[in-house]
């Protein structure tokens, strides 16, 4: 790998980092070694010609080959996640793992019969955003599907179930908000956790409000924080940025986050009513890419609908199908 390891990985697991769009850059995919020397590999990363060549050179430079991979774990549906892994499958006929819920997300978003790609749009458009904003946007979730073929076929986790990895026992943890059905692993007894993308150290996880997906995110992703804060764990291994230590400080940390949030977009709309894309504007600014713009909307509606939940706003529609939110009286 052109990559080297920015800290120390213990004894029976390696750190790839596979290269991802900006900003983020790398994912992280972990390769756990089983005692009889086939691998568990978690979470491969996004498919291009570039991500299967560093997997061919990685597993080379390892002295293994995909006949060596035993499973394929997967945190959740996301390509930067998921994406590899239906062509690892074919290379290797290793099973992949994830939960039933993930796996029916990602149907959701790129199944034969998805509508994710003019859904969400028009779910923006409804919200305020710009009809030249919204062709972007419809362009963007097109560029995905190639990331993420083939879909591999999945044998399902359910939260609760034991895992063999790594010669550790790792029970699943299913945990919404970032994505619906999202795992981590946890192995009590090296007290390690890997934690996808439900706990990030130095960056918010992205919570999205969706159409016909998970009608209350952030209140799950709020729910996940507080089970998770509770597991006594001295590392994580996150799926971006390096692993950290200060696991139950960081879930608090991430609380906090989210009600400073909250908060200020409640002041904003106490001030006077605004539709989303208004709201998400006098958070994030209006220079964002498109890619950035679409985490940005989707989290400013997940936070503006657990305000609504909350009954500190109402959502009201105007007669051309438009919305917007203002104080709860």
């Amino acid at each position: 790998m052109k990559r080297t390891e920015a800290i120390p990985m213990p004894e029976g697991m390696h750190r790839l980092q596979i290269t991802m769009s900006f900003p983020l850059r790398w994912v992280n995919s972990y390769v756990l070694y089983e005692p009889d020397g086939m691998i568990t590999v978690v979470d491969p990363g996004p498919r291009n010609s570039g991500t299967e060549q560093e997997w061919q050179e990685a597993l080379t430079s390892l002295g293994l080959s995909f006949q060596d991979i035993r499973q394929i774990v997967l945190t959740h549906h996301h390509p930067d996640h998921l994406g590899l892994s239906g062509w690892m499958q074919q290379k290797s006929g290793a099973p992949v793992r994830m939960s039933a819920r993930s796996r029916q997300e990602a149907d959701y978003m790129w199944g034969p019969d998805a509508t994710i790609n003019t859904m969400l749009p028009e779910f923006y458009h409804h919200h305020g955003m710009p009809e030249d904003k919204t062709v972007q946007i419809r362009e963007h979730l097109e560029g995905f599907v190639s990331q993420i073929t083939p879909v591999p076929d999945v044998t399902f986790i359910e939260d609760g179930d034991w895992l063999d990895m790594g010669g550790k026992r790792w029970v699943a943890i299913e945990t919404g908000g970032h994505a619906p059905g999202h795992l981590s692993f946890y192995a009590p007894e090296s007290r390690e956790m890997i934690c996808g993308d439900a706990v990030l150290p130095q960056i918010s996880p992205n919570i999205s409000l969706q159409p016909e997906s998970d009608a209350q995110p952030l209140f799950s992703y709020l729910e996940g924080l507080h089970r998770l804060g509770t597991l006594d764990i001295k590392t994580a291994y996150p799926g971006h940025r390096n692993p950290f230590g200060h696991f139950s400080e960081r879930t608090s940390q991430l609380l906090a986050h989210h009600e400073e949030r909250l908060q200020k977009m409640a002041e904003h709309i106490y001030e006077h009513p605004a539709n989303g894309y208004d709201v998400c504007v006098s958070l994030f600014g209006d220079r964002l890419g498109i890619h950035q713009l679409r985490f940005a909307m989707s989290e400013t509606l997940a936070h503006l609908q657990e305000l609504i939940r909350r009954e500190r706003i109402v959502q009201e529609q105007k007669a051309d199908g438009s919305f917007f939110f203002k104080k709860h009286n």
